[in-house]
């Protein structure tokens, strides 16, 4: 096969653009730059995005940016409904498709890196747990608490909650349906799955697609300055009042795994008296942004390929690797 014939291939195959990265680097506005004059879709993979009641404390593009360049996967559900892994790859695999048939450019932009994972590598092959053993889990959790669930998963399957958090009730709870479902542990899955080179994004679920992966990453100081300026821009624009506005919803009790998530579960806190003042708000959201910026940023430094690049001072280079990608 000639170096022409195989340039020709990957000319021809569907372009595909990921923009990764830590909380607060400009993903959104780089997409759209890149994105701007092409025939693009973008399909978010930020998890906060999808929820319709958050929008102020999740930097949600606008709604002119959003008809700027048309974006999928944006206000597809309610925090009374969350969404999971299985439930955005079952919804946004057809989706990318379907625009990548149309000839479109598909950009995949998001800082969740556990979403885009899942989406191109697959999930950990676990059943759908009966409504049955759903209960029997959610009935530990609300009788006995969070340390009980995780004692339960501890004398079952020790092997996986050495893997989790006591209070991740979330992950617990998950491992341990798994338990009761199959009898098995779902580390074992987990050790099949980190077999296959999780953060090896070149051996993906579609390797038909011509992939370019931007990651984003900011210096440490400048990144600490934009989280706080983003922070206090929140609050400016009104976080305090979208959230109670959010808790004087039907059926809201402000525990709702959505809330729990930086920016809300801190205005929560200032709601309800935990917190003093508007600065220690600001301070305490900053604090837990920059911390979820380092593991974002440790999640991505392990994805390969990728072309890392400061936003800021590379923009020039980004903009050149990606008409070398085009052409």
């Amino acid at each position: 096969m000639t170096a022409f014939y195989l340039i020709f291939l990957t000319m021809n195959k569907p372009k595909v653009v990921i923009i990764s990265g830590a909380t607060a680097t400009g993903k959104t506005q780089l997409a759209l730059d890149l994105a701007k004059n092409q025939k693009a879709h973008i399909i978010n993979f930020d998890s906060m995005l999808f929820y319709r009641e958050l929008n102020i404390g999740t930097a949600k593009p606008s709604r002119y940016e959003q008809k700027s360049v048309p974006h999928s996967m944006i206000d597809i559900c309610s925090i009374k409904d969350p969404m999971n892994a299985a439930m955005y790859n079952e919804q946004a695999t057809p989706i990318a498709e379907k625009i990548l048939a149309e000839n479109k450019i598909l950009f995949l932009v998001g800082g969740s890196g556990f979403y885009i994972r899942a989406f191109m590598k697959g999930m950990y092959e676990t059943l759908t747990p009966s409504a049955a053993t759903k209960d029997k889990v959610a009935r530990i959790l609300a009788e006995d608490g969070a340390a009980a669930l995780y004692a339960q998963l501890k004398n079952f399957d020790p092997e996986s909650a050495a893997l989790y958090h006591p209070n991740d009730s979330y992950r617990v709870g998950r491992a341990l349906q798994h338990f009761f479902e199959t009898g098995k542990s779902i580390a074992e899955e987990k050790n099949r799955f980190e077999k296959i080179d999780p953060y090896n994004f070149s051996q993906n679920r579609f390797p038909e697609w011509n992939i370019i992966h931007f990651c984003l990453d900011i210096a440490k100081p400048e990144h600490e300055k934009f989280i706080r300026s983003r922070t206090d821009s929140m609050l400016k624009n009104g976080l305090v009042e979208e959230v109670k506005n959010i808790l004087e919803g039907p059926d809201v009790t402000g525990d709702e795994k959505a809330l729990q998530s930086i920016g809300y579960k801190e205005t929560i806190g200032l709601i309800r008296g935990e917190i003093s003042d508007l600065k220690d708000l600001a301070d305490k959201i900053s604090i837990s942004t920059r911390q979820l910026a380092k593991s974002q940023r440790t999640f991505f430094k392990k994805i390969t390929p990728k072309l890392t690049f400061d936003p800021i001072k590379n923009k020039e280079k980004i903009f050149d690797s990606f008409g070398h990608f085009l052409a």
